[in-house]
């Protein structure tokens, strides 16, 4: 409903009480069957828009014994605006134009006065007058429709504006899968076969360590990688998830195959929501990455706890040991991190600790996530 429209109610109130004094003006109190069937037609108009035609009809007797013509003109308007039948229409403007013209009784009529010339004016005029009400609601109809159909082609614009912003974006996330597998894939799978040739030629104990480990971690991200150009290749056709989904079960192999010395403390319900599994997982392993490439040689606390209806993670690592190497980083590690827990309605939080390390926490409502 348009906001600057009266309400229906109002207006009908309002066109009542207009053809109350258009028969109050033109009806005298003299003549009780004219201002009763003016009053009649008058109130006949609270049907227009449920009973057009019936309302029409109820508001003929007005235009035949009295003057007043706003109820039968409203009324063939509403009909006119309401109806698509425009036969009906013709017929409804001629049987008024002729009622009006008709005067009453009908006894009083002289056919000879019909083919004066002031009569045939008058004739025309009546025509007129009837025709303007069924014209107007026409366009009013007319607009109406037009409005609706611009609504339609609006919709229908937005909706091929929105398919091609996905085509767009399919063509965007093709192109990228098609860099990330000749780029990233390519270079990983030397990592991986440099690895197993070090770990199978080298006598050092530990280097084959360092060598398998390295191995290890870059089939796992070989096989990650995969799944994330199948993922964009997918172009939104369906749901996909974005990659192998992690659960606080994997957390120990997390911390095991990190490459630093960690120590996991766990004190957590069996059952968590897996929304809230995969955030600790991915706040746990974010942080253990940033330890490896900032704080050589430092050692690390993960703990995890349940209290309070809220899920808090903690990761605290030593200061390093050793002098840290420059690697490429975007810095969107912890905006991540922190832009996931505020999707779960929790909070991230890091800074240094007195001891020269670093701390990472994350709190997350579990009830609300379930």
């Amino acid at each position: 409903m348009n906001p600057r429209r009266p309400p229906a109610a109002l207006l009908d109130t309002a066109l009542v009480v207009f053809a109350l004094a258009d028969a109050w003006t033109h009806v005298g109190v003299t003549d009780p069957p004219a201002a009763a069937c003016a009053m009649s037609g008058a109130f006949a108009l609270v049907l227009r828009r449920r009973l057009p035609l019936t309302t029409f009809v109820l508001t003929l007797p007005s235009a035949l014994v009295t003057d007043a013509v706003v109820a039968p003109m409203a009324a063939l308007y509403t009909l006119s605006s309401l109806n698509r039948n425009r036969l009906l229409l013709a017929g409804c403007a001629l049987v008024y134009a002729i009622v009006d013209f008709m005067p009453w009784p009908w006894s009083s009529l002289d056919a000879t006065e019909l083919s004066q010339t002031n009569n045939l004016f008058h004739l025309s005029y009546t025509l007129a007058t009837a025709a303007a009400p069924v014209f107007l609601g026409q366009l009013v109809q007319a607009r109406r429709e037009l409005s609706l159909r611009l609504a339609d082609i609006s919709e229908a614009r937005e909706h091929e504006r929105l398919l091609t912003a996905q085509s767009v974006l399919a063509k965007e996330r093709a192109q990228l899968a098609r860099e990330m597998h000749d780029v990233v894939s390519h270079q990983v799978s030397l990592i991986a076969v440099q690895a197993g040739a070090l770990q199978v030629g080298s006598r050092d104990a530990e280097t084959r360590q360092a060598a398998a480990t390295i191995r290890r971690l870059s089939v796992q991200t070989l096989q990650e990688l995969r799944h994330m150009v199948g993922v964009l290749r997918a172009s939104g056709s369906r749901p996909t998830e974005l990659t192998p989904q992690p659960s606080l079960a994997d957390l120990e192999h997390l911390v095991e195959a990190s490459g630093i010395e960690a120590e996991l403390e766990t004190d957590l319900p069996e059952e968590l929501p897996p929304t809230v599994q995969r955030a600790v997982y991915r706040t746990v392993q974010e942080a253990l990455t940033n330890v490896r490439k900032h704080a050589p040689g430092a050692t690390a606390t993960v703990r995890i706890s349940h209290r309070d209806g809220a899920l808090r993670a903690t990761v605290t690592n030593t200061a390093p040991t050793r002098r840290a190497f420059s690697l490429p980083s975007a810095h969107h590690g912890l905006a991540g991190l922190a832009q996931r827990a505020e999707l779960l309605g929790g909070t991230v939080t890091s800074g240094p600790t007195a001891q020269g390390g670093y701390e990472l926490r994350l709190r997350l409502p579990v009830e609300r996530n379930r």
